[in-house]
């Protein structure tokens, strides 16, 4: 299949990094993907490392609060522990929208497992919610995997994870569902953190963005402070959700997500 996108290298020296894990957060119902992957950016002190471009991005561009529009963004930042710890350094795909049509979905998956191999990631972590019709008091979170190991390493009963998550969604579409998919063809073993938020597309599920962070944590031991959250990252979001929050929308008319068995609606991104 053609690709369409142009990658470009955002450093002059591209880093050596040791065996990565990638984790993906792009914009979904509730942005809990992007609000959990966005803090670990900021927290982290990442590096951009490649930014994507595509004419099949969505037919629009953002006005900044300096009047001035804005390309929406797609890039991968990388952060490089250098601290003796034997941690494993992180991949972040982080971004302004996801891509809109089947074609441009694959493709852009496809270059995003070629910069993994191209690092030897060892793992792929997709993240995004599951859409209630109610904002749920302690929001779980589901775990689905291409790789029957990694599955259980997820599912063990310290982490907190709900592991039957069959009849509870159906297809997970989108970036979170083929990079999986994708991996699985790839050789890329990968796991999607779903958690569980308020299905309305002005929605910001900073609560189940937490519980990923948690997960997150408590399995790579980061270092980040997830009480810091609620303040600062509700600032950040009000201004990004300024952007993504039509392409929101679009995305819970129909164009990407999964829904559940029964009768309510459910969509991860």
């Amino acid at each position: 299949m053609h690709s369409d996108w142009e990658v470009t290298a955002e450093v002059k020296k591209l880093p050596s990094l040791n065996s990565p894990i990638l984790i993906e957060g792009l914009p979904g119902i509730g942005n809990v993907g992007k609000i959990a992957v966005d803090f670990l950016v900021e927290s982290l002190g990442a590096t951009k490392l490649y930014s994507f471009f595509s004419h099949k991005f969505p037919h629009s561009v953002f006005v900044g609060e300096n009047n001035l529009i804005e390309m929406p963004k797609l890039e991968i930042y990388y952060k490089k522990f250098n601290d003796g710890s034997k941690k494993r350094d992180v991949l972040l795909l982080v971004g302004d929208i996801q891509p809109i049509d089947e074609e441009s979905c694959w493709t852009f998956c496809e270059e995003v497992l070629k910069i993994a191999k191209q690092y030897k990631c060892t793992e792929v972590i997709t993240t995004g919610g599951i859409g209630l019709q109610q904002v749920p008091d302690k929001p779980k979170i589901y775990c689905t995997s291409n790789n029957v190991g990694l599955f259980k390493s997820y599912v063990q009963k310290e982490m907190l994870v709900e592991k039957d998550i069959f009849g509870v969604v159906g297809p997970i579409v989108g970036v979170s569902g083929i990079l999986l998919g994708l991996g699985k063809k790839r050789n890329v073993r990968g796991v999607a953190l779903l958690a569980e938020t308020f299905g309305h597309p002005m929605y910001l599920g900073v609560k189940s963005a937490k519980e990923i962070l948690r997960i997150l944590e408590a399995k790579f031991h980061y270092g980040i402070n997830i009480k810091k959250m609620s303040k600062e990252i509700m600032e950040v979001e009000k201004e990004l959700m300024s952007k993504t929050k039509e392409w929101t929308a679009e995305l819970l008319s129909g164009a990407a997500g999964a829904k559940l068995k029964k009768k309510e609606s459910s969509y991860i991104g």
